[in-house]
């Protein structure tokens, strides 16, 4: 019998995000999928090399703990990051940042116009924004639209509702604004290139049940997971639940 996580507060109260914190930091299959996908962002952070790294969006989550260089921050007053602000207006000079870190952020950003202009003021040239996002593919339209509380609407606008930071959301504002409308993103955000966007992660969260639910699969058989989906790599853009883009300032 899987258990299921009760969040008794609401969604845009600090208190869940810190919940959230705890859940993910108590089940062993779902906080090494994010360790997984943290060594992403110290790896692209390594990368750049200089510059300031930030997080944006960190309450949540605990990459803090694995990358201690990092700048946490998040829009709710947390105590578990060191900055609070919005990614629409960030406290940063020109050429200033590394490498700006998201996950699961982006699609909850009121007007992404703003933030990306933000980076493009902010980081240095060669600097990046790396982000771990719904993906639009078969599989993640399935999913999302049918068992996600969230909506994933990709024929949506470029903007969602400002107000509620975590309950407006659209999980399809990564594909709109790197996918869809890339003849927009070029026009409207000349000093940044879009690098690479890759679809992943088709089973591994599920698998772990997030944070509603108790993991489908005891830990030791995490790495056996992760070979499973190594081995559906071809089919990814069909399958995949999530996608990593990078995007650089040029």
């Amino acid at each position: 019998m899987f258990k299921k996580y009760t969040i008794p507060f609401d969604l845009d109260d600090p208190r869940a995000t810190l919940a959230h914190r705890d859940i993910i930091l108590q089940k062993p299959f779902l906080k090494r999928l994010y360790q997984d996908w943290y060594q992403i962002f110290i790896q692209k952070s390594k990368e750049v090399g200089k510059g300031i790294y930030l997080e944006i969006g960190s309450g949540g989550g605990f990459l803090k703990e694995e990358f201690p260089e990092v700048v946490t921050s998040d829009i709710l007053d947390l105590p578990v990051v060191d900055k609070v602000f919005s990614a629409e207006e960030m406290p940063y000079k020109e050429n200033e940042l590394g490498c700006i870190m998201m996950l699961n952020v982006f699609h909850h950003i009121p007007r992404p116009y703003l933030f990306l202009q933000e980076a493009e003021r902010t980081l240095i040239s060669g600097g990046k924004i790396i982000m771990i996002e719904p993906a639009n593919s078969a599989l993640g339209r399935f999913i999302y639209k049918r068992f996600h509380h969230e909506p994933f609407e990709e024929n949506g606008p470029r903007e969602i509702k400002p107000g509620n930071p975590l309950s407006n959301s659209n999980q399809a504002l990564p594909h709109i604004y790197f996918e869809r409308d890339l003849e927009q993103f070029a026009k409207d955000f000349p000093k940044l290139k879009i690098n690479k966007i890759t679809y992943h992660t088709p089973f591994m969260y599920v698998l772990s049940g997030g944070v509603s639910r108790s993991a489908m699969l005891p830990y030791f058989m995490y790495n056996f997971a992760k070979a499973i989906e190594w081995l559906c790599k071809p089919f990814s853009k069909q399958l995949g639940l999530f996608c990593t883009v990078e995007v650089e300032k040029i």
